[in-house]
Order: structure tokens, then sequence, then C-alpha cells
């Protein structure tokens, strides 16, 4: 069997720092292992309409800020798939198929579902289309018969209901679909990177993240703003690392290489966290030093960006000519559904005989 990916991201901004660790920095890295056959990055468009129906020109901009953003990073068109998922018609029509499939009080037990309506104060009115996301994200994943979906741990629930679907599908029809694995961040830390203000989610409401296209003095501004140990007042006080945003950034980003070139006098983290933990270390000495990791990573991904600015037309470009290909690929997995599902009429020379012979008869 092949080894195929599918992931991507809702258009609603741009992508900050907790995307690059949560999952942009991982798709490069499988993206050039070699392991893979396919790779589906999917600009979730679609989905992101479900809570911003009354917004379109919102999701519309936000498109080509994503894609430069995946590009940037490294993403390449060449390796990876880059597609629009609301000009793949097929995977509407996988997901009308698929919602026989499912019952309403299964829906509404999936935690993930749960919490993302409490999230956005649905309970009284849930719109149809954000409810049934699981469906939808079901008909995302096996319209490429992806085998790997690289998710944060949230969504674990998530990919718990496809296969559900899957194994249901199969099992009255055919086995046609392919049951995906989710793949989840090995670094604790990469799994949920808080806000700069030490809440469990970045927001731009909240204004609490660094995005990747934030130019350098921002990035700075924001790290030297961000929440530390609020019991740290001097720099003789014992530290505490637990809720310490700097120290759960430096978890996601910093490696031992950085201390030779930005804090030579400590090998490693584990002897920076235990100086801190002791006492006798400022916060801002911490900082400046993560703000050096910071501006390391993103620099390289804020040149990229700006050449690619300059040919946005080439963006679109790769993003229609990915789409051509995922829309080739559903399709051929829709044919297949349909006619295990009894329902190709048309290509079904044999039931069109049959027909023909009864009423000849």
């Amino acid at each position: 069997m092949s080894k195929i990916i599918l992931t991507g991201d809702r258009p609603t901004g741009r992508l900050h720092v907790g995307h690059y660790v949560g999952s942009l920095r991982r798709r490069v890295e499988l993206q050039n292992s070699g392991e893979y056959d396919k790779i589906y990055i999917m600009i979730a468009d679609a989905q992101a309409l479900t809570d911003n129906f009354e917004n379109p020109e919102k999701i519309r901009q936000n498109i080509i800020e994503v894609a430069l953003d995946y590009m940037s990073c490294g993403l390449d068109p060449a390796k990876s798939n880059l597609f629009i998922q609301s000009q793949v018609s097929e995977l509407t029509e996988l997901t009308f198929y698929y919602m026989n499939l499912v019952t309403v009080s299964r829906l509404q037990r999936n935690p993930t579902v749960k919490n993302e309506i409490q999230l956005r104060n649905f309970e009284a009115s849930i719109p149809v289309g954000f409810f049934t996301y699981p469906i939808s994200q079901t008909s995302d994943i096996t319209a490429f018969k992806a085998t790997t979906v690289p998710v944060g741990e949230d969504q674990l629930p998530m990919i718990e209901q496809a296969r559900e679907i899957v194994r249901k599908f199969n099992t009255i029809y055919a086995p046609v679909l392919v049951e995906p694995e989710a793949l989840i961040p090995d670094n604790e830390a990469c799994k949920r990177l808080p806000g700069t203000d030490g809440k469990a989610k970045m927001s731009k409401s909240l204004g609490n993240c660094i995005y990747l296209a934030d130019e350098a003095d921002e990035v700075k501004t924001k790290i030297m703003n961000m929440y530390t140990d609020p019991l740290h007042l001097k720099v003789s006080d014992p530290g505490h690392l637990e809720g310490n945003t700097v120290f759960t950034y430096l978890d996601a980003f910093c490696k031992d290489e950085h201390f030779e070139r930005y804090l030579p006098e400590y090998a490693n983290l584990n002897e920076l966290k235990e100086h801190y933990q002791r006492g006798g270390l400022g916060d801002m000495k911490v900082k400046r030093f993560l703000n050096n990791v910071m501006q390391e990573t993103l620099e390289p991904i804020r040149s990229r960006r700006k050449e690619l600015e300059k040919d946005i037309p080439a963006v679109f470009d790769v993003l229609k000519a990915g789409t051509d290909v995922a829309r080739e690929a559903a399709a051929q997995t829709l044919s297949e559904v349909k006619s295990t599902m009894r329902i190709n009429y048309f290509e079904d020379a044999e039931l069109i005989r049959q027909q023909a012979a009864k009423y000849e008869a």
C-alpha cells in the first residue's frame, strides 16, 4: 500500500509559530524524508466557512497568506500538492454519502466538537456545517486514501471518528476506503504552544501570537513582553518552570548548538533550567537568549516569504496545479465509492443491459 499524507490548515489568518512547531516543521521533515509516496496539503477554506460564513472575504484574503507561509517554511510544490479544499467538489459529495453512516448522538459525543462549540459559543445555535465537521474531515482524508494524518493531540478524536466511518463503510459496502493513522508531535511542548501571555491558545483577537511573517523587531518586542514566573520578582529568587511561557518556547525551539552561539556559559537547556530554578538568573537574560533562538529560526522563513511575495500570480499557479492533482485523485476515489454503493448507473453497462432485457421480455 502507498504511504500517503493528508494535512492542512484553516485560512482564518496568517500562520504563527504554534502552527510551525505543531505541524509545519514536521510536514517539511516528512516531505523531505522520502518515506511517503504522496503528500497533500490542504487549505481548508470550506471548513473555515462553517463558522465564518458571514465573512467570506476573510477566508478569501487569507488563502494567499497561508500559501505563502507554507512555501516559506519549506513545503515544496515539487514534492507536496498544495490545494484549496473548496475547489475539489468531490469532497462535498463524499461528505454527503458519509453522513448516512454517523448518528447525531455520536457527533455530539466527539470531545473536539464539544470543545469547539463551547469556544465559539454555539451551544444554542450550531451551524450544521460546523457540527458535521468530523464527517467532512473524513471525506478529506479518505478522498486521497491517506494513511497518515499529522495532527495535534486535540484532534485525535476526529481521527478516531474518521476511522469509525471508514470501518462502517467498508463493512456495509466493500473495503475500498483506507483507515488512517494519526501522527502527533513527539515533543510535548510542540503539542500545544501557548500564547505569549501564557494563555493556552494563541489567538489573533487576544494579540498573543508570534506570526511567521512578523518582522524581527516585532518578534523581539513580543518575546520581551512574554509571561514568565509571577513569583520570580528578583534575580536571586528561585524561578519556576511550570507555566513559564519562555521556557515552554525554549523547549519547542532551542537546540544545544544555540547555546554555543548565544549563551556559551551553559551546555544545554537543562543547565539553564537548573540555574533558573535555584535562583540567580534573571528573566531578561533568558528572554534575550530566546529572542536569538527565534530570530535564527524565523529569519530564513521571512526571507523566503519576501521573495515569494514578488510573484503572487506564481503562487496561485502552484495552488491551481496542486488543486488539479487533488481533484483527479478525489474523483477516482469518488468513482470507486459510487460503484461500491451501486449508484454508478451510467457506468454500469450490465445494469443497463439487465433493465433493457427485463422490459423487452
